[in-house]
């Protein structure tokens, strides 16, 4: 297995597509997003290794998002590959239109939940109209957790991990040496993947990213390759990481409603994360709701009309956490 690095200077840095070759077959996982550069970048490290897009067998994608399916089609239209991806995200990545009509008005509905001002959702539809996604999609083969494949003597097995998307599947590989895993972007190695923006679709996103986390630490991989940057050599240990962020992100959710007293997401979100521009716009209220959520339904929080609160007591305990960091688990 080679890793292909492919740029991304709108996310959360340098993609990564992974190429087995070292047999018959000749298999990628994640393909980088649909960009010029990117699929020159492809051809050339591709062409390196005397292979071309007519040459990939099968597609293994991590999840939905436009900067991992990107190239699928392409590669797909010039040899038949076939592309697989959870069944969760199956209809988005085949361009469905009722199902890109479903997530508008999802998402509609959400931003003025949130209250995200009205600019801020101009920019957002401009950036998630779907026609990259249903102009020329690639056709897909469904898969679900637990399901096996072998590639080249190396087995894959896809591990269903929502959070960041409702479909995001890793994929454990196996050689008999080795226990590691494409984590795609349930875990990444230097930013938080970002839970409840990046996939309203996801009921109750932080219970299940969390539950995720939980899943890579009990599994104890020995490495994990990411959908972006660098591998992770100690993927527990950065699990732990994130799983810490969190409880330090909530307890800063938490003094917000404190300091600010009840207020809607769009104002928590400002309290986090200061002016937000381009997709993080989406970022930033999509956490801070994913955080509010979970807190709600720990009793914790408390909501009217889309206004926020702590609930009776809450504030005093606050006071008495010295580590700043409330507990989720």
């Amino acid at each position: 297995m080679e890793r292909i690095e492919l740029s991304n200077r709108a996310f959360e840095g340098d993609n990564n597509a992974y190429l087995f070759n070292d047999g018959p077959e000749t298999a990628l996982v994640d393909t980088g997003d649909w960009l010029e550069g990117s699929e020159g970048q492809l051809r050339q490290e591709l062409a390196a290794r005397d292979i071309e897009f007519a040459d990939v067998d099968r597609i293994f994608l991590t999840h939905w998002h436009g900067d991992h399916i990107g190239l699928a089609s392409a590669i797909q239209r010039t040899g038949d590959a076939t592309v697989y991806v959870h069944s969760a995200d199956a209809a988005l990545v085949a361009g469905d239109e009722d199902a890109w009509a479903e997530m508008h008005d999802l998402q509609e509905t959400y931003f003025d939940q949130w209250a995200i001002p009205a600019e801020g959702q101009d920019v957002l539809f401009g950036l998630m109209d779907g026609s990259a996604y249903t102009d020329d999609p690639p056709t897909v083969t469904p898969i679900e957790d637990g399901d096996t494949f072998d590639i080249n003597g190396t087995e894959l097995r896809a591990v269903h991990a929502p959070g960041h998307a409702a479909g995001l599947c890793m994929y454990e590989m196996s050689d008999g040496d080795s226990h590691e895993v494409f984590t795609g972007d349930a875990l990444l190695p230097q930013y938080t993947p970002n839970v409840g923006g990046a996939d309203v679709r996801v009921e109750r996103p932080l219970e299940k990213y969390l539950e995720t986390l939980q899943t890579i630490i009990d599994a104890d991989y020995d490495r994990a390759w990411p959908g972006h940057r660098d591998p992770i050599d100690d993927p527990t240990a950065r699990a732990e990481h994130i799983m810490h962020h969190h409880e330090e992100r909530s307890w800063r959710v938490l003094d917000a409603l404190r300091r600010l007293g009840p207020c809607d997401v769009w104002t928590v979100s400002a309290d986090l994360f200061g002016d937000l521009e381009h997709i993080h716009i989406l970022h930033g209220p999509g956490e801070s709701y994913a955080h509010l959520e979970h807190l709600e339904r720990e009793g914790v929080v408390e909501s009217d009309d889309n206004q926020f609160r702590l609930a009776e007591g809450v504030g005093a305990q606050l006071a008495d956490v010295a580590e700043e960091r409330w507990p989720l688990v």
